[in-house]
């Protein structure tokens, strides 16, 4: 009895003691796999980390070298296309100035002839040089005035350039885009239109909201509505999103923009205060003064972006996501400019 009573706490000591054992196995196993990890993957992924940034940093100057390149280039042509445009409208100055100052000294010439005639002439006289008096005005009637001439004025189509309009636009968009605030204005939202508590979000109902139509500012008819305030000098762009909607208008206009009735003088892109992209299911345009352009799309944008330089009297608009220049349109503008939006399907918003 006493041995089979001291049999098992030795019995269980010696399991205790295998169990213990394999725990030290599994702890130098686990240890080891730790070491080798410190001492081959860490360094291994150090390494790795390493040549993978200077890769990326490699990439990065080689990219923008050859940007940087391509803009040295293109400038140099631009600035040389500048140049021969320059030089060649001051030659065809300088051909009129040699021209019309010979014809000055032809009427001055003809002129004292004539005077010299009439004062000391007598009438027969007179009479007897009438061929050769006529002889000599024919060459006043052959002498034309001046006339306007497209040769004597700087042609800014010699900078027109796609490549630099891209990375302009590129970086415009992304630079000033956000950085002044655009909210829609609640006294101008058409009764078909609801807007968002953050003045960003426009959605359409078929049904006219009950809203005080006898506010002048109010769109009564057409699905518009307008920015809070206007632009009149400098650089401006915004984004909104258009993948909710097949149906939108998105551009400027003029506050002198009528806002009631349905005739094309309050429809934007119908009147000469509007300037708009126009999405209308699969078909989309710009229009203006009511002569819509076709915009040929391979799919349709989820943001545009819409650009307006002063400076450089220009509308344009802008897919972000591909760099894309959707349409540019050239004009001197006469007055401010607000943001103005239309949508005839589900909604659109202002992304900042």
């Amino acid at each position: 009895m006493a041995q089979r009573a001291g049999g098992a706490p030795a019995g269980r000591a010696a399991e205790l003691r295998n169990k213990l054992v394999d725990q030290c196995e599994r702890l130098q196993l686990q240890s080891a796999a730790i070491a080798k990890h410190m001492a081959e993957v860490l360094p291994a992924k150090s390494q790795s980390v390493l040549t993978a940034a200077n890769g990326a940093r490699e990439l990065v100057i080689q990219r923008l070298m050859f940007v940087g390149k391509v803009c040295e280039n293109e400038e140099q042509r631009l600035l040389e296309n500048v140049h021969a445009e320059e030089e060649r409208v001051h030659q065809s100055i300088l051909t009129q100035q040699v021209h019309w100052t010979e014809a000055l000294q032809k009427l001055d010439a003809l002129r004292t002839y004539l005077v010299d005639m009439i004062t000391n002439m007598d009438d027969q006289g007179l009479v007897r040089a009438e061929k050769e008096i006529f002889e000599r005005t024919e060459v006043a009637e052959g002498i034309l005035e001046p006339q306007e001439s497209v040769k004597l004025n700087f042609n800014q189509q010699c900078v027109q350039s796609p490549l630099l309009h891209r990375l302009w636009a590129s970086a415009v968009l992304s630079c000033i885009t956000g950085s002044q605030e655009i909210l829609i204005d609640e006294k101008t939202v058409s009764p078909h239109l609801s807007l968002s508590e953050d003045k960003k979000t426009l959605t359409f109902s078929p049904k006219k909201a009950k809203l005080d139509l006898d506010c002048p500012d109010r769109f009564d008819h057409w699905p518009n509505a307008l920015a809070t305030a206007a632009f009149q000098t400098g650089l401006h762009a915004w984004k909104i999103s258009v993948e909710k909607s097949c149906a939108y208008k998105l551009g400027v206009c003029y506050g002198s923009l009528p806002r009631k009735g349905s005739g094309n003088e309050v429809r934007l892109g119908f009147n000469t205060a509007s300037w708009v992209f126009s999405r209308y299911d699969k078909e989309f345009r710009f229009l203006h003064a009511g002569q819509p352009q076709p915009v040929e799309l391979i799919k349709s944008p989820a943001e545009i972006g819409v650009l307006v330089d002063f400076a450089g009297g220009e509308v344009l608009f802008y897919d972000p996501d591909s760099c894309a220049i959707l349409f540019s349109h050239r004009e001197t503008f006469a007055a401010p400019l607000y943001p103005v939006f239309a949508v005839a399907h589900h909604s659109i918003s202002l992304v900042q």
